[in-house]
């Protein structure tokens, strides 16, 4: 079974978190919940969840994890202007390993420089953004592009994790 960080900060989108980490889990996989700060308690944005982050991003390494799942909210922006986190997500990347963002998590990927040429979606009214950081900007449920899973919002949530769950 694959290994999982789940890249989270307060103001995530609850469901977004909750159901891939959920499904994930179910289906066998060991999942990490990495942060700024181990041991910090962070909530959704309409606090109907809340984990405690278990690994600081200063303790971890990339090639410990077979893919990364970034939850949208406001937590990818909490998260986007950190160098650890950035070269954690650019050394999945290079590695060529699974990436799911969903909502705002492509932000994180915007902020990495890691959407030239690669086609995407994310939470709509990010899409100038997100064509701004050279990607190609497709609305669908669920858009794969190598290694990359890409969703719009909550009511994507089972494409997503059916997406990830066929490359894991």
């Amino acid at each position: 079974m694959s290994k999982i960080a789940f890249l989270l900060a307060n103001e995530f989108e609850d469901s977004e978190m909750q159901v891939p980490y959920d499904e994930l889990t179910k289906a066998g996989h060991e999942a990490d919940i990495i942060g700024l700060e181990k041991g910090q308690k962070v909530t959704g944005k309409n606090g109907k969840a809340e984990y405690t982050i278990e690994k600081a991003i200063t303790e971890v390494q990339a090639s410990d994890y077979d893919a990364v799942v970034i939850p949208g909210g406001s937590s990818p922006e909490n998260l986007r202007l950190n160098a650890d986190v950035l070269n954690f997500v650019t050394e999945i990347d290079n590695a060529n390993k699974t990436i799911g963002a969903i909502c705002h998590g492509p932000q994180i990927l915007a902020s990495a420089d890691l959407l030239k040429g690669r086609t995407i979606t994310s939470y709509p009214a990010l899409k100038a953004d997100m064509m701004n950081a050279g990607a190609n900007f497709k609305d669908g449920e669920a858009i794969v592009d190598g290694n990359l899973i890409t969703s719009r919002v909550p009511d994507d949530e089972p494409a997503f994790v059916r997406e990830l769950l066929k490359v894991l």
